[in-house]
């Protein structure tokens, strides 16, 4: 009789196989639990100390922040910043994802890389490059104080100021679904006699739908939570040029924490808001994909 040689090398070999697998059953769970302590750390506990102390004397005190003079400026001033610039952005967007997206020019790189100057530049630097412009001793200062006409620490620059923070959103989103969606079907519109507006309305804006949802969901959260250009161009007046974002400072500054955290806590739920419809977007741009 002889030993069975191979079944004691196939049982060695799956020894040496095993550890590999066990380890490597370690790094994803290792990896998420690094990931939920940093989110735990950056996201999650501020988060919740916003909440807790805004409610930390009772919902009483908290409702009666929300109603101070004050606030209800800040919160009027930063939705009609949003109502303002949301329009002009969508615009914008349209018009420069079109002429991207269905055209070849030379310096169209240019173009997107001038689009995507937001993300890069600091919001503090917009603002001061607002004033540089519009300010008193800016470039176009002397004119505008000539005709009796105030930008920069008042209501107009705030709007340039959060324009330019929130412009990229609405053209990054829609281009690419311009690309993907080609021009096929909007050549057909045109052969059968349809018009530009026609082809805008009737082919072209039903299947770009979605990322222009998305891109102006994008554009209003930013819009409405924008602090550092804000801060540079406006002033921080309260009753005048005081928006939500600077709002919270200003109270955390004068020791009204309370009156802080609470209109934190509304900044907080329209982001809350702005995941959910953002989650749903893109569930169903995902479910349209499918299909």
């Amino acid at each position: 009789m002889t030993l069975d040689k191979p079944s004691f090398h196939s049982s060695a070999s799956d020894t040496h196989t095993a550890k590999p697998k066990e380890q490597k059953n370690w790094v994803p769970i290792v990896l998420i639990g690094i990931a939920i302590a940093y989110l735990a750390l950056v996201q999650y506990i501020p988060a919740i100390n916003v909440f807790v102390q805004a409610f930390s004397k009772g919902t009483g005190p908290f409702l009666s922040n929300l109603t101070r003079p004050a606030f209800l400026h800040a919160a009027w001033l930063t939705l009609l910043l949003a109502v303002i610039s949301l329009p002009l952005n969508t615009v914008f967007g349209l018009c420069a994802a079109w002429a991207i997206a269905r055209h070849k020019f030379p310096g169209r790189a240019i173009v997107l890389s001038i689009i995507d100057l937001p993300f890069s530049i600091s919001p503090v630097v917009a603002g001061l490059m607002i004033v540089l412009l519009y300010g008193r001793n800016g470039w176009f200062g002397p004119w505008l104080q000539a005709h009796d006409i105030k930008i920069v620490f008042a209501f107009p620059g705030m709007v340039l100021a959060t324009a330019f923070v929130s412009m990229p959103f609405v053209a990054r989103e829609v281009i690419p679904v311009l690309e993907e969606f080609g021009k096929d079907q909007e050549e057909a519109a045109r052969t059968l006699g349809a018009k530009d507006w026609q082809i805008f309305w009737r082919v072209t804006l039903p299947s770009i739908r979605w990322g222009l949802l998305y891109g102006l969901i994008l554009t209003n959260a930013r819009a409405m939570g924008e602090f550092g250009a804000v801060s540079v161009v406006s002033g921080n007046i309260a009753d005048q040029t005081q928006s939500l974002p600077l709002f919270v400072e200003d109270a955390y500054k004068q020791y009204e924490t309370e009156a802080a955290f609470s209109a934190a806590v509304l900044l907080a739920l329209l982001a809350v808001v702005t995941l959910v419809l953002k989650e749903i977007l893109e569930r169903k741009t995902s479910i349209k994909d499918v299909e």
